[in-house]
């Protein structure tokens, strides 16, 4: 490959592609590489040292049976974690057929008609809930957005944290008590509250809708099996957690929030909607829909940043419901409800004061100080976890895995002699009487086997890392090893509540030590927050550590954020809803940013300027000679420097983020350090940051939350805690040497890539010596004119030739956008290369006139098994060269399971929860 490009070494050519002035000229100081099986041991040691208690603290948490089945074919399954978001719905069919379960499985238990594919967390969801609130009400100035005190904590703060940012007022106060008055948008509801209550809010609703204002309320999907549903009593927007739905509490997560809204309201809803849509011969077919909402469209004008969605856990809660069934979810609630009633009923028989007599599977119980205190201790003796709501105050949130005997211990923990087996159960106010989950998937996959056999062919459907490359430029999907993988399912890890005591969980808090001091080694960063769940979540907290540095220095008024041209669209949006106003900054012809023009923009706004937002190596792909004269510009006239770590991949152990001149950077562990993509989630998006903005990193109102802290971003203190210890193994068994060799490789990958492919597709953009960093932009524009062929025909052909097309018309429309990453060998990148050659030719034979510009194999792509082994063949190439282009493809390939979608008909015909079955008969 070396030999290709014309150097001698890889040391040669990171000399040529790296710049001199930001080159690391050290080895990084983190420990020496270990064997898989000394970081498997290291990792067993930690998990040992967690503490699995039976907790019983609530608060949006709970345990939960993971079905065998599920676990193995979905949660550990590489077929369903390495699939990158379904951007090309013809090789994702599986996946969305499994995501448009989970919307129709949130829909019918809500009882309202249109759901999204998850968020991130319950709280983030009741945030997005907010703005969507906001975007909906008439303008006002002085918005106020009411919050019942019977919300969970955890979601207060992150509400309250993205209120401050918008200008929002959030007035916290119990909803008996709500005044809706000038300037009042709506309001957030809990049901069952956070002590466990169920309370009428239809009179708060009432109130609600007579100013124009929408109710959201964040409910739970198993008491809804029982409880009479929000859409039924006039909520506008429901949202919540799906963790209780087969997905390991993970000491936080990653678990897949829901939000279902009202028809008038899928516009302004957040995050990715699945939606039904026909392909070419009019078959049902599934894509994501209304897509014109995606942040790189609409930028600044976005209404949110959510970017990911968290797609592997949404499966398993939609297959915890296929697998249940409407009766099997029916008596887990039933159980649980029972359970809860019986401890109810001995506390009664004990004299002890239930705070409220309405519950599902959550009492709160109010007794004295020594009495609390003396039922914490008794409790800890038998490794059980309570809730301490007050000193006086004890909650006690039941879950599917409690036995009579666990019931038993309660009981005499709270100093119960009455068994409750006699006594009458208590009633369950407002009980549902509508059907749930009446679609035949949730009836017919019943038995193991058939619940096997039907993950197993909506595997078949989708295109992962294990059958072929995945070059998507900006998405680094690299392989995610199986050794990196295994700790995720160990109880030591995956068992522990979020806020369970800090005592139980000395293991996760070892394992964040230390990959928080790696992560500050490998970006020279002073300190880190792994809190930010998400790439998204990681942009808006780093946004509002900047402006909290800047409001602590009484610079209120700086709110300028510099944006290139090139930026990923999150940019914007993530920058808007920090409060701040964008100022676009030119590219120059080369794709560089246009520093005569950042300079121009920096001086003309200098008393207001707060933060740049740079990508780097940039978005189009180049190592930017200037960028420490870019840095030293904005902090010049008083700017903090936001790097997207996006691209992080062509950085590690070359450069560092902060040597470079940024004060602050999210890092995707989803992408550099090998956490899998999952199908579009879950992510991780920590963020670093220089000393000097340390103060006014994230802090959380249940764990640690500093004045000067920024606010809270994410429901858990540490993210999707449960999924760190990936990237600590693979920092771990990589070491110094083999991140740094890692960097090396995905460059000379990408290189060697554009070197192959020149003479046939143009690299747009390039540094020095006509070299790029660790992804490289093809230019399909041409082809247009010259054949009538679209970079979308381009991408769907490569389909046929057994691989995810790279990322299509970002970041500048009409071209492919391709990053190799060092995890493929060469035979696969020759694999790669040689189809996008043949698919080149396919063009010049457009060209010639040889074959048509109507009826050619990049006009139809992607071509289905089933058009080619039909009777009829109407097209005037061979069915050979439409199926089976290549000797690769003879030897394996996934096939598209339906042909082109038609986008614009789903959009115009948005349907979002599973159709009738009929629907689907001729596939």
């Amino acid at each position: 490959m070396l030999e290709v490009l014309g150097y001698a070494s890889l040391a040669e050519l990171m000399d040529a592609v790296v710049p001199a002035a930001i080159r690391l000229r050290r080895p990084l100081e983190l420990p020496a590489a270990r064997s898989e099986q000394e970081s498997l041991a290291a990792l067993a040691e930690l998990a040992a040292t967690n503490q699995v208690f039976r907790s019983y603290l609530g608060l949006g948490y709970h345990n939960c049976h993971v079905p065998g089945v599920i676990q193995r074919n979905v949660l550990e399954n590489p077929g369903w974690y390495t699939a990158y978001t379904p951007y090309q719905p013809e090789i994702a069919q599986g996946r969305l057929e499994a995501l448009l379960t989970f919307q129709t499985m949130v829909a019918d238990l809500t009882a309202l008609p249109i759901a999204n594919a998850s968020l991130l967390d319950e709280a983030t969801a009741a945030a997005e809930a907010m703005a969507l609130t906001l975007g909906a009400a008439p303008p006002h100035d002085d918005p106020v957005y009411l919050v019942d005190e019977g919300c969970h904590p955890q979601t207060i703060a992150v509400v309250s944290t993205r209120a401050e940012a918008r200008g929002v007022t959030v007035r916290v106060a119990p909803a008996r008590q709500f005044r809706f008055g000038p300037g009042v948008v709506g309001c957030l509801l809990q049901y069952p509250n956070t002590l466990g209550a169920i309370a009428d809010y239809r009179e708060t609703v009432q109130q609600a809708h007579a100013v124009k204002g929408l109710v959201t309320v964040a409910t739970d999907l198993l008491a809804l099996a029982l409880l009479r549903p929000p859409g039924e009593w006039g909520a506008d927007i429901a949202v919540g957690n799906s963790q209780r739905f087969g997905v390991p509490l993970g000491y936080g997560g990653p678990h897949a929030a829901f939000f279902a809204t009202r028809e008038e309201f899928k516009r302004l809803m957040p995050g990715r909607i699945i939606g039904v849509s026909k392909d070419r011969d009019g078959r049902p077919a599934l894509r994501m829909a209304l897509q014109t909402r995606e942040q790189h469209i609409r930028r600044e004008k976005a209404t949110s940043n959510v970017c990911t969605a968290q797609v592997l856990l949404a499966v398993m809660a939609g297959m915890y419901a296929v697998y249940h069934g409407p009766d099997g979810i029916r008596a887990i609630a039933e159980r649980v409800h029972g359970h809860a009633g019986r401890l109810a009923a001995a506390f009664k028989a004990a004299g002890l004061a239930l705070v409220s007599e309405a519950f599902f599977d959550t009492l709160a119980v109010d007794t004295n100080a020594a009495s609390a205190a003396k039922i914490h201790a008794g409790a800890k003796q038998k490794r059980i976890n309570l809730r301490a709501i007050s000193p006086t105050r004890i909650g006690i949130a039941l879950d599917e895995t409690v036995t009579d005997a666990d019931v038993d211990d309660l009981i005499e923990i709270f100093g119960g002699t009455v068994r409750p087996s006699d006594l009458p159960p208590f009633p369950l106010s407002d009980r549902r009487s509508s059907a749930y989950l009446t679609h035949p998937v949730f009836h017919t996959h019943r038995s193991e086997t058939e619940m096997l056999r039907y993950l197993r062919r909506l595997e078949g459907r989708d295109l992962s890392l294990n059958a072929a490359m995945i070059p998507l430029g900006s998405c680094t999907m690299k392989l995610n090893a199986t050794s990196e993988m295994i700790p995720v399912s160990w109880p030591g890890f995956a068992a522990l509540h979020p806020f369970a005591p800090r005592d139980q969980a000395a293991g996760y808090g070892r394992l964040f030590v230390d990959l928080e001091a790696w992560l500050a080694e490998i970006t020279g960063f002073a300190k880190l927050s792994l809190q930010p769940n998400a790439g998204s979540q990681g942009e808006f907290a780093g946004l509002l550590v900047i402006r909290a540095y800047h409001r602590a220095r009484g610079d209120t008024h700086r709110n300028v954020c510099l944006i290139p041209q090139s930026a990923h669209g999150t940019n914007p949006a993530s920058a808007v809803m920090a409060g701040m106003k964008v100022v676009v900054v030119k590219t120059d012809a080369r794709g560089n940013i246009d520093l005569a023009d950042l300079t121009a923009q920096a001086e003309a706004h200098a008393k207001d300027l707060a933060a740049l937002m740079v990508t780097y190596p940039s978005t189009h792909g180049v190592f930017e000679d200037g960028i420490k004269a870019i840095c030293a510009v904005v902090h010049k006239h008083g700017g903090q420097v936001y790097m997207d770590g996006a691209n992080m991949n062509a950085q590690v152990g070359l450069t560092r983020p902060a040597d470079i001149g940024a004060d602050v950077c999210h890092l995707n562990l989803h992408k550099t350090f090998c956490i899998p993509h999952g199908g579009g989630g879950p992510g991780m998006g920590p963020i670093g940051v220089a000393a000097h903005l340390a103060p006014y990193l994230p802090g959380h109102p249940l764990v640690d939350s500093p004045a000067t802290a920024s606010g809270t971003v994410s429901a858990g203190p540490w993210g999707s805690a449960s999924i760190l210890p990936i990237s600590w193994a693979y920092i771990a068994m990589m070491g110094p040497d083999g991140l740094t060799e890692a960097t090396r490789y995905a460059i000379l990958n990408a290189n060697y890539v554009a070197k192959r492919l020149e003479g046939h597709y143009q690299t747009l953009y390039s540094g020095h010596r006509g070299l790029i960093a660790h992804e490289c932009i093809l230019d399909c524009r041409p082809f247009k004119t010259s054949a009538g062929v679209e970079v979308e025909d381009v991408a769907k052909r490569l389909i046929d030739y057994g691989f995810h097309p790279p990322t299509v018309s970002f970041p500048v429309a009409g071209t492919l956008m391709v990053e190799p990453t060092e995890s493929e060998s060469k035979e696969e990148l020759d694999r790669f290369c040689d189809a996008m050659i043949a698919i080149r030719e396919e063009i010049r034979e457009i060209e010639s006139g040889v074959a048509s510009r109507e009826d050619n194999l990049l006009r139809h792509a992607p071509h289905t098994l089933e058009q080619v082994a039909a009777d009829a063949w109407p097209h005037g190439y061979s069915r050979e060269r439409a199926g089976f282009p290549s000797a690769a493809t003879r030897a394996f390939k996934v096939w598209p399971t339906v042909t082109r979608i038609d986008q614009a008909y789903g959009d115009r015909h948005l349907i979002c929860v599973c159709p009738p079955v009929e629907q689907y008969s001729e596939r």
